[in-house]
């Protein structure tokens, strides 16, 4: 895209630290609404969304988050304010890349932009594993970390805290990208303990992301999966997904191969602030129509749908996709787990100030009375009488047009195809096998 600039930070043996401390005494927790929490007592009664939200938030071009928000295992927070010498120029908040000349001023209209740094992480594993009774799936694979789309709403954002990094702006600037995955995959494959199954690429940050043109680490993964004639599954916002036709449709001439196509509106100005670097909505229809022509099965995904925002737009979204050639659709309620519940209070407050209050309103209506509910029964419908309402129209919409719903769609790939792959072992392997001696390492 012009006028973007990426930088690549070459690494190796970049690993996540898979525990972290929790918030010491006298820090308390940012985020006092969310489940599971071992000690509702270290949580601040006075911490309120004006903690974190101001009246002159301010978007910057380019991008979902409007700040650096802190993760939720940070212990050290850092606030500007006016001691009254000088204006405060736009920040990025902490980690922010600002691209040269660009800093901020008394005559800029709006922050300055910021880089998109990639750095390369050489994983120990690749497919990831769930027992959810509300995912159609099991396993998944996701090549990156961080997604340069910004969707604000996305789920994955907590993830990044992981990382010592901000669910905000960092999540859709400071990308990992995991070089190794394509040889990881193709040795959890050849594993005689693998048992074949449908994997899902890009559920948590979209695979087809605008760095995966240049490093086709999606695209080797698809090579992997065909060769073997292992079932994938895809999801994404990007049009870069008809690249891979030639093998999606080889895998769907076999059953192996489904497609989902998310849409949230058919709005450009919405989707432009909502998901600022994915591919237009009418673009999106484009891709629906190009994967159903050739052969793929594909479907809408309408999530989330946001009460007053995109959710007028639920039965005209699936009209058009079904004009398009999508055969099955589905949706999700708006999710605000963790740090996602201040990044989109932010959001709001920036794009649509007139109706945060009711926006959250009717959220809270459909989670009962909190931002987010996590229970798998209840957290991608929403409960209570405008969730059942949501519901009435996506079925009788669904009905009319003919369509059912997305999650079927898995039931028809087929697995039995499956050809294990030989590898050859790895110098590790082959010392262990010559001494006989077990490697505790």
């Amino acid at each position: 895209m012009s006028g973007q600039n990426t930088v690549y930070i070459y690494s190796i043996g970049v690993t996540p630290v898979s525990r972290f401390p929790k918030f010491p005494e006298g820090i308390a927790a940012p985020f006092p609404e969310q489940p599971g929490s071992s000690r509702p007592t270290d949580d601040d009664p006075t911490l309120t969304p004006e903690h974190y939200i101001h009246r002159n938030q301010v978007a910057r071009k380019g991008r979902g988050a409007v700040t650096n928000l802190r993760g939720r295992y940070e212990t050290v927070s850092r606030e500007e304010f006016d001691d009254g010498w000088q204006p405060l120029p736009f920040s990025a908040g902490v980690g922010g890349a600002e691209e040269p000349g660009e800093e901020g001023s008394e005559e800029d209209d709006e922050p300055a932009r910021l880089k998109t740094i990639v750095t390369e992480e050489t994983a120990k594993s690749i497919i990831s594993r769930n027992s959810s009774p509300d995912l159609p799936f099991s396993l998944s694979l996701n090549p990156y970390r961080g997604c340069e789309h910004g969707c604000i709403y996305c789920f994955a954002r907590p993830s990044h805290s992981y990382l010592g990094l901000s669910p905000g702006l960092d999540f859709e600037s400071r990308l990992v990208a995991k070089t190794n995955a394509p040889e990881l995959l193709l040795r959890e494959l050849a594993k005689p303990s693998y048992v074949p199954d449908t994997i899902t690429v890009g559920i948590n940050t979209d695979a087809y992301q605008p760095i995966e043109r240049e490093l086709r680490l999606t695209r080797r993964v698809l090579e992997v999966l065909h060769d073997c004639g292992n079932p994938v599954a895809l999801i994404t916002k990007s049009a870069l997904i008809e690249r891979d036709i030639d093998l999606l449709a080889a895998m769907a001439a076999k059953r192996q191969a489904i497609a989902a196509v998310t849409i949230t509106t058919l709005d450009p100005a919405i989707a432009r602030t909502l998901e600022p670097r994915a591919a237009s909505p009418a673009r999106r229809l484009r891709v629906i129509r190009t994967l159903a022509e050739a052969g793929i099965p594909v479907s809408v995904s309408i999530a989330p749908v946001i009460p007053f925002v995109t959710e007028p737009d639920l039965e005209r979204v699936m009209e058009a996709a079904v004009e398009a050639g999508a055969g099955q659709a589905g949706y999700i309620v708006l999710r605000l787990p963790w740090e996602v519940s201040p990044l989109f209070r932010q959001w709001l407050q920036a794009h649509f100030p007139e109706r945060a209050a009711r926006v959250m309103n009717r959220i809270q209506d459909m989670r009962g009375g909190k931002d987010y509910d996590a229970d798998f029964a209840t957290r991608m419908r929403g409960t209570g009488v405008w969730a059942d309402l949501l519901h009435q129209r996506f079925e009788k919409a669904g009905k009319r047009l003919g369509i059912s719903h997305r999650n079927r769609a898995f039931a028809t790939l087929d697995a039995s195809q499956f050809r294990r792959p030989l590898v050859a072992p790895t110098v590790r392997e082959q010392l262990r096998r010559n001494d006989g001696q077990l490697d505790l390492f």
